[in-house]
């Protein structure tokens, strides 16, 4: 028999894209007041995997990923898309996106998106959000699914999700120690 154990928080992993960089400060600015500090920021990485959002957002599109300092509750990621998806309204123009946010978490196994699309991998997590297994970790590397997103299965940012992964590991041992700790 299984026996319940609570689950490990997780380590927010924002993905944006957007086609006027300038953009980047102000939005990260403020989902730093949302959702504390970021303790990793990636390079820019051109987003020119589908000309699906060239419509809306234009051309040419760049990709920027922001890891998170505080740790979250892996409940948590259905409302945390519900705030950036009120971010994107707020910056949109003419009722076109200016900047798409792509919410997820990251644990030592696998990371995971958080979309409002429902597909045959896709899991139900509640308040009109899915949670889509992008990536698994085996091997030392994280490893593409059938379904990943190009960009997401690119080796620039897989590398920065490994890095990601390193400090998220330093992070729940912190952690760990914080609650072992007794004086």
């Amino acid at each position: 028999m299984s026996r319940p154990q609570p689950p490990n928080p997780a380590k927010l992993v924002i993905g944006l894209f957007m086609k006027e960089k300038a953009l980047l400060g102000t939005v990260a600015a403020r989902l730093s007041e949302t959702f504390g500090p970021v303790d990793m920021i990636s390079g820019w990485f051109a987003f020119d995997f589908t000309s699906y959002y060239e419509p809306e957002m234009g051309r040419p599109l760049f990709r920027r990923m922001l890891g998170f300092k505080t740790l979250i509750a892996q409940d948590a990621l259905a409302a945390v898309k519900h705030k950036t998806n009120g971010m994107e309204a707020l910056y949109a123009s003419d009722n076109r996106r200016r900047i798409n946010i792509d919410p997820g978490y990251l644990l030592l196994e696998r990371f995971v998106l958080a979309t409002g699309k429902n597909f045959s991998h896709r899991i139900y997590i509640g308040r009109n959000i899915y949670a889509d297994l992008t990536l698994t970790y085996s091997k030392g590397s994280f490893q593409t699914l059938p379904w990943t997103y190009p960009d997401y299965a690119s080796p620039e940012i897989r590398q920065f999700l490994l890095q990601v992964r390193r400090k998220y590991s330093m992070d729940l041992k912190i952690q760990q120690e914080q609650r072992c700790y007794t004086a």
